[in-house]
């Protein structure tokens, strides 16, 4: 059996796989990867708008990897849809970056479980192989904190080069056409962020619970015996 150091450094290793586990679900569930600010070109080129009038003509967007919200200003107030990427958006995006992203992220949610039972099984027991050991906690965390980064790289790459927030914008608009002024990430991406963070912080809680702790020798009083004493 482990001893009670080592116990509560694979306790909270586990704590930190289960909580990346969850932060993952959060950021899949909530539709708010990244929002902005888009402007409705062809609004602003009818009227010949002067700069002080560009406000009345830019709305603003955000989303998720499933669905989001967009709301058009262009020049008759504020109207607001709703969508989803599934099934028909997707087809105007990067379709396979896109599916690539959620794949990674599931498969993240899988290592993110491996690592906390492996983190589990060193808490109860010493394991006898030593890739079931801190190694083998190290190799998972590794590889899932590895894969969430690639997908948080994968959905910059998307936003980036591949004109992400002006595709969605401008899905199914026959009339008019929308220029994205802004970007910002928002919750659910730093929430990934905080998920492939966590699984850094979990290869510091192992290299800290190998740190071999000082024995605490007790001192024996050595017992002298007299000639009195071999008399009584």
């Amino acid at each position: 059996m482990p001893g009670w150091f080592k116990k509560t450094w694979y306790g909270l290793a586990s704590v930190l796989s289960f909580s990346s586990f969850i932060l993952i679900i959060i950021a899949l569930a909530v539709p708010h990867w990244l929002s902005g600010k888009i402007l409705c070109q062809t609004g602003v080129d009818l009227v010949n708008a002067t700069d002080l009038e560009l406000v009345k003509f830019i709305g603003d967007i955000y989303y998720g990897l499933f669905r989001g919200c967009k709301v058009r200003q262009c020049g008759l107030g504020g109207r607001q849809s709703q969508f989803t990427i599934f099934p028909h958006l997707v087809r105007e995006l990067n379709a396979g970056l896109h599916v690539t992203i959620l794949l990674l992220l599931f498969l993240a949610l899988a290592l993110a479980l491996v690592s906390m039972g492996f983190a589990i099984l060193n808490m109860v027991q010493v394991p006898y192989r030593a890739v079931n050991g801190p190694g083998g906690i190290c190799l998972w965390n590794v590889l899932a904190g590895g894969v969430v980064a690639l997908a948080i790289a994968s959905f910059m790459a998307a936003v980036r080069f591949h004109d992400l927030t002006e595709r969605i914008a401008n899905f199914q608009e026959k009339l008019f056409q929308f220029v994205v002024v802004e970007e910002q990430y928002e919750e659910s991406f730093w929430i990934c962020v905080a998920s492939a963070s966590a699984h850094a912080a979990n290869l510091v809680v192992v290299a800290i619970s190998q740190i071999p702790l000082p024995e605490i020798k007790t001192k024996i009083e050595e017992a002298t015996v007299t000639a009195e004493d071999i008399l009584y």
